[in-house]
């Protein structure tokens, strides 16, 4: 348990980063319908952009504008892994002021990965939201952000392991 807790931080940037490259690389909103497929991607579903003709008669919009929980994912686990890398460098630096913030660092990270998880999951409404429509039948997330999500709040579990071990060490 001593080397998970020793890297955890480590396995924490890890799993973030991956969770972060699958926003990015992977589709956000998959649309099928019979046999024809339009996946928008994930960078579409953060940033907003243009779509092309077939995709916009599917949306029923000419344009795509920022679906919020998209964006709000993808900043929280950016700002989640910043910290996380801050935590991981901080002790390396041997500043014992800094020691303090140690925690509540943490449970900032934790909080960013899990709600930045968990806006991965509603990102569907959001997009079609952002497009004033609802999301026609046959409409998922996209996989990438399906394990994305589920990355990104491993992530904030590996993040608070050395606080609740800590805290439970008081405890004794």
């Amino acid at each position: 348990m001593k080397k998970v807790l020793q890297f955890s931080g480590l396995i924490s940037l890890v799993l973030a980063v991956v969770a972060f490259i699958l926003m990015m690389a992977s589709p956000a909103v998959v649309y099928t319908s019979g046999s024809s497929t339009v996946s928008f991607a994930g960078t579409l579903a953060i940033f907003g952009g243009e779509i092309d003709l077939a995709q916009a008669v599917v949306l029923g919009a000419s344009e795509a504008k920022v679906a919020v929980m998209g964006l709000l994912a993808w900043i929280l686990v950016l700002i989640g892994m910043i910290i996380v890398l801050c935590g991981v460098i901080l002790p390396l630096l041997k500043i014992n002021a800094l020691e303090k913030f140690a925690g509540l660092l943490n449970l900032i990270a934790v909080v960013c990965f899990v709600l930045g998880g968990i806006f991965m999951f509603i990102v569907v409404p959001s997009f079609f939201g952002a497009v004033g429509n609802s999301a026609p039948d046959g409409t998922g997330i996209g996989a990438g952000w399906v394990i994305g999500g589920i990355l990104a709040i491993v992530a904030g579990a590996f993040a608070i392991l050395p606080a609740a071990m800590d805290f439970i060490a008081k405890k004794k």
